[in-house]
């Protein structure tokens, strides 16, 4: 690889790793924290499942309350364990007789597949969402992570 190729491979890989690093520091506030008994804030992990292809794996995610009842899902999904990525979208929440119901959409840029729309429920021990863009559709399926020791 030439000097230049060596570049433009860091500047590309930059923005995930700064993802990453962004994410393992609030994931590991979240878990320290009490996990809320009647609402869906905090730290969630478990799977994403592609309809269109089958891919799946490790999925975990830190929502916080924003206001006007938007929440702020912090994602970081792996794929393959040597591809992650980390994205935020804004979630509308809204309670139901089972919950709370939730929507939303984001852009994750043309490279990840453009934009992506969710909808799902939770309850405060687990969370269960569709997704959708213009090339994948599939779930993602959450519970709230075991006590940290």
């Amino acid at each position: 690889m030439t000097m230049k190729q060596n570049w433009l491979w860091a500047l590309w890989l930059l923005p995930l790793v700064a993802g990453c690093s962004s994410f393992n520091r609030e994931w590991k506030q979240a878990v320290r924290q009490p996990i809320p008994a009647d609402e869906i804030s905090g730290p969630w992990e478990g799977r994403w499942m592609s309809g269109s292809n089958g891919h799946h794996d490790r999925l975990r995610c830190v929502i916080s309350a924003g206001q006007s009842n938007v929440y702020h899902a912090f994602f970081h999904a792996n794929y393959k364990t040597i591809f992650h990525f980390s994205y935020t979208v804004p979630l509308q929440v809204r309670t139901n007789e089972n919950g709370f119901a939730f929507s939303g959409e984001a852009d994750l840029g043309k490279l990840k597949g453009g934009t992506y729309t969710y909808e799902g429920n939770a309850t405060p021990t687990a969370f269960h969402s569709t997704y959708h863009s213009k090339y994948d559709n599939g779930k993602f399926e959450m519970s709230r992570p075991a006590a940290e020791k």
